[in-house]
């Protein structure tokens, strides 16, 4: 087992526990919150970062755009309790998947419909960027927009 997915894994579960912990200060009113015109509102970057370990996998396992529209439309999250579940669900298929590629998988490269290409070990650490990014802005909007400090740790 290599020992910087692990490490890198602990990093993904350390920022879904303060993501869980922001999402039980936000009240459901709170997810209609649409901070800038043309971007997501609270509830729509919630849905996002929800899906996010899932959508990322499916990108590095080489999706189509079509495709990926596909995952995204069919996987709606409106409340917060299935987006929790979504998160933590997601985010065992990827652990689960990492845990057990070999290390000549880890180096093997893929690239996404747009033309990027990364080995699967850089997959995870852009999922990791992809998730803490996110993360930030969540908590920005909540501090900012909505005037609410969610009061949870974003770093150990």
């Amino acid at each position: 087992m290599n020992e910087y997915v692990k490490a890198t894994l602990n990093q993904i579960s350390l920022a879904l526990r303060s993501i869980t912990d922001i999402m039980d200060k936000v009240e459901p009113s709170d997810l209609e919150v649409q901070p800038t015109e043309n971007k997501f509102s609270i509830g729509q970057l919630l849905a996002h970062l929800s899906l996010i370990c899932k959508a990322d996998l499916l990108i590095s396992d080489e999706a189509t755009e079509d495709q990926m529209s596909t995952f995204y439309t069919s996987n709606p999250l409106h409340t917060l309790a299935e987006m929790k579940e979504a998160l933590m669900a997601n985010f065992a298929l990827l652990e689960n998947r990492y845990l057990n590629y070999t290390e000549d998988e880890l180096v093997q490269t893929t690239t996404s419909y747009w033309g990027v290409s990364y080995t699967r070990f850089e997959w995870l650490l852009e999922i990791s960027s992809h998730l803490y990014h996110h993360r930030g802005q969540l908590h920005a909007m909540l501090v900012h927009c909505v005037g609410k400090d969610p009061e949870v740790a974003l770093f150990e």
